[in-house]
């Protein structure tokens, strides 16, 4: 009879000694209460700032201690990661610290302020190598750059060692409060954190339920536990960079579909609206990312009533120049900005007749493309429309099509909405 397999799961022994490596590197972040959120949920929700860590997001605990992990002759040969983000910059930094020699590919496209913050963190350690147009293109480059050289390949997720880095999280989190815990919710992209926290609170809190959060576009997790084998998404949407992969590890899918309590997504809007709330009330700064556990309550706000919930606050490598996309998609997805093609009559006074007739008084013009055609009856506009409440688009497009200004309708045509906006 053939033996069944079991699944890895790192032992409670294991993370302590991971929280031993990590001293004086990793910080241990705060669980604050949040006053917005737990008013909001009629619950209690703890914070835990992994955004406070000096790489700003949590990924420096499993890249340090799979590093510092290592023998000599291994760290003689030097380290390699294939990111764009978060991991190289833990990658990076551990190499500095433990004086070892890491090369970091990145994607050609990646912006000029993650390599900057990378070169940073591993100063004269580390050599970046710009490689491909994709992260699989990099991956693969990485990859031959280890056979090559015998060089260690640092795994962003899918690796023991990281796991077990990650898992500290968890341990800390029981370290800091003494309250039972009833929920974690924690974002998941490859599935390292959410497993070491699986392995934390089934040791050490089983009653704990550990809900996995994923972004509506990149799936990977969720599809791969409803299909039941760790399965390729080969098309994603890749607006939450931190937690958007094609595929999951295959030691973190074997944990995560058997210990996480459950597995679900968000749309990248309601991750928007979160980061924007968070910043305007509570002046805290966090990626896509990093939004995406708190993002989730909406969902639970029933189940969480008078409950104790931690949710995980992965990192704040946040780009200020995505701002207006991220404005955007939080209007989008709360359906007050809408976009139409409009028809105008090629005459004088149509755009007056549209500004003071069609639109309501709290109606706001917020894109306008238009060129006039002398042969035509009618020139035709993108018009984008932002609404203070979603109850006056039905009435707005009443009165476009009552005065034949309405041409379409291009919020669900994304192939033309791209195109056009």
């Amino acid at each position: 009879m053939q033996e069944t397999k079991k699944t890895y799961l790192p032992l409670i022994w294991n993370v302590r000694e991971a929280a031993l490596n990590l001293a004086g590197v990793a910080e241990k972040t705060p669980l604050s209460t949040s006053v917005t959120y737990s008013r909001l949920y009629e619950s209690n929700v703890l914070l835990k700032r992994e955004d406070l860590q000096p790489v700003r997001s949590y990924k420096i605990r499993g890249a340090y201690n799979k590093i510092s992990t290592l023998s000599e002759n291994e760290t003689a040969a030097g380290v390699v990661c294939a990111s764009a983000g978060n991991h190289a910059q833990g990658v990076a930094m551990s190499c500095e610290k433990l004086g070892i020699k890491g090369t970091i590919f990145m994607p050609a496209p990646t912006p000029k302020q993650k390599i900057d913050q990378t070169k940073m963190f591993g100063g004269s350690h580390v050599d970046i190598v710009l490689e491909g147009d994709t992260y699989d293109d990099s991956y693969n480059a990485a990859i031959n750059f280890c056979k090559e050289n015998g060089s260690t390949f640092v795994h962003p997720f899918d690796d023991e060692k990281v796991i077990e880095g990650q898992a500290t999280v968890g341990l800390e989190i029981l370290e800091q409060t003494s309250k039972q815990i009833d929920y974690v919710f924690v974002a998941v992209g490859g599935g390292g954190l959410a497993s070491g926290l699986c392995s934390v609170f089934k040791t050490l809190s089983p009653n704990t339920k550990i809900i996995g959060v994923e972004p509506a576009g990149a799936p990977s997790m969720k599809t791969s536990i409803d299909n039941g084998v760790n399965t390729k998404i080969f098309e994603i949407e890749k607006f939450v960079d931190g937690a958007a992969v094609q595929q999951v590890g295959d030691i973190t899918f074997n944990i995560c579909k058997e210990f996480l309590h459950q597995m679900i997504t968000v749309p990248e809007g309601k991750v928007c609206q979160t980061i924007l709330d968070l910043y305007n009330r509570d002046a805290i700064v966090v990626e896509p990312a990093g939004a995406l556990a708190l993002s989730a309550l909406d969902l639970f706000k029933d189940e969480i009533r008078g409950k104790n919930i931690v949710c995980i606050v992965g990192g704040s490598n946040n780009d200020i120049t995505r701002t207006a996309e991220i404005k955007e998609r939080a209007l989008l997805h709360a359906d007050l900005k809408h976009y139409f093609i409009i028809q105008f009559p090629q005459r004088a006074g149509a755009l007056k007749e549209f500004v003071a007739e069609i639109l309501g008084p709290n109606d706001d013009i917020t894109h306008f493309e238009y060129t006039k055609k002398s042969s035509r009856e009618n020139g035709y506009a993108v018009v984008g429309i932002e609404l203070k409440s979603k109850s006056d688009f039905e009435p707005l497009v009443n009165k476009m099509k009552a005065r034949n200004f309405y041409g379409d309708y291009i919020n669900h045509k994304p192939d033309l909405y791209q195109f056009l906006v």
